[in-house]
């Protein structure tokens, strides 16, 4: 089984910060609840967007792609992204004017040291 990485960058206009940082957090618990949830990390770009407005990138990492699946599930067949739990995926739990763009991804190479 391959794990999977969803990536998330969120752009957030300049004053809702906290709003997005805290929906984040919801979500990262929610998702620490269900099986084949590995880890999430949160980052912020250290700088503004022209518009004022701040990136950030999500990740989180799932066992394997079915794992992602059972937890989003019907989100991708419905518009508002809910889940079986009532709970908006694929980024779609973000108030607007807040952008989210999704995706999932595996790893195709990583060097450490």
């Amino acid at each position: 089984m391959e794990s999977v990485s969803v990536i998330n960058t969120i752009t957030v206009p300049k004053g809702m910060e906290v709003v997005a940082e805290q929906v984040r957090d919801e979500y990262v618990s929610y998702f620490s609840e269900q099986e084949g949830f590995i880890s999430s990390t949160f980052y912020k770009s250290i700088h503004r967007e022209s518009d004022d407005s701040i990136k950030y990138i999500n990740t989180v990492v799932w066992a394997s792609y079915a794992h992602f699946e059972k937890v989003v599930n019907i989100g991708f067949k419905n518009a508002q992204g809910k889940n079986r739990d009532g709970k908006k995926v694929l980024g779609k739990g973000f108030p607007e004017p807040i952008k989210v763009s999704p995706g999932q991804y595996i790893i195709v190479d990583q060097t450490s040291t």
